[in-house]
């Protein structure tokens, strides 16, 4: 330790294949005075596959802790420290524990700096063969049903790409949910097990995405959803009695309500909700 203000490491790991860990790594952790990891026996498997001993302190910085123990890193900082901050997958701070020992680094005055690594956002992004020249990150959406839903509806008319991460036994709902907010004939692609042994990109429409992963999906998820259509909001769509009628001609022709609504929005572009509504005031007319 220098006896001045430390610095604050915010370093890269794997989301999935050891080699494509960064070489300057197994070097900050190897030379660093404190390591802050999200889990600390991910941190010991991730030393042995580099080949690398940790010996500075190893302490745990999860969600958790992560407020009560920033105050002790920060000391550190404080101190002269060099700490490393790692998180089991990925960057630290980007949906994981970093925000406020960055925060509190800035603070203090310390240097702040980075060991650039994979990206689960970039990857995905890049592999979903969407628009990629302007998008936002929207983590991980509220669990509960209706708040989930209202967060969705606030960014329906977003038109950069969506890039969201998602529990596997979550998914089914949430992209049913997306189809219901975007509409289900938006284009989206479900980017799971990204740099490992079984990844897969499914690309598709909201609605067939869906239906998808009713039969169950396993593995890390990160979901990408193209922006909304600028000519969405024009004035082309077809009106709420369009919509019902439209619907009404599919019941008549023998199809389940269910089928002719999600049909309907997908053709026109719009949410199954506002299709479903429509359908609704034209039965109360």
């Amino acid at each position: 330790m220098t006896g001045t203000t430390g610095t604050l490491v915010l370093a890269g790991t794997p989301i999935g294949d050891l080699a494509d860990a960064p070489p300057r790594l197994a070097a900050e952790l190897g030379s660093a005075d404190v390591v802050a990891a999200e889990d600390t026996r991910r941190l010991r498997r991730l030393a042995q596959g580099l080949g690398v001993r940790v010996d500075g302190r190893v302490v745990s910085y999860f969600e958790g802790n992560e407020a009560a123990r920033t105050p002790e890193l920060a000391r550190e900082l404080e101190s002269g420290a060099r700490v490393l901050l790692v998180t089991d997958a990925g960057m630290p701070s980007v949906s994981d524990p970093g925000y406020r020992l960055v925060a509190a680094a800035v603070e203090l005055g310390a240097r702040v700096t980075a060991v650039p690594g994979p990206s689960a956002v970039l990857t995905a992004l890049a592999l979903s063969g969407l628009p990629v020249d302007r998008f936002c990150f929207e983590g991980f959406l509220p669990r509960k049903p209706g708040e989930r839903a209202a967060r969705l509806r606030e960014a329906a008319g977003e038109r950069r790409t969506l890039v969201y991460f998602e529990a596997p036994h979550r998914l089914a709902a949430t992209l049913a949910a997306m189809a219901d907010a975007f509409g289900g004939g938006r284009r989206a692609a479900v980017c799971r097990e990204l740099t490992k042994t079984y990844e897969e990109v499914r690309r598709g429409p909201l609605d067939e995405l869906a239906e998808w992963a009713e039969a169950g999906v396993r593995g890390e998820i990160t979901v990408v959803v193209a922006g909304a259509d600028p000519a969405a909001g024009s004035g082309d769509a077809p009106d709420a009695a369009e919509l019902a009628r439209r619907v009404a001609e599919r019941e008549d022709a023998g199809q389940a309500r269910k089928e002719a609504i999600a049909e309907v929005a997908r053709e026109a572009g719009v949410p199954k909700r506002q299709v479903f509504d429509a359908v609704v005031a034209a039965k109360r007319s």
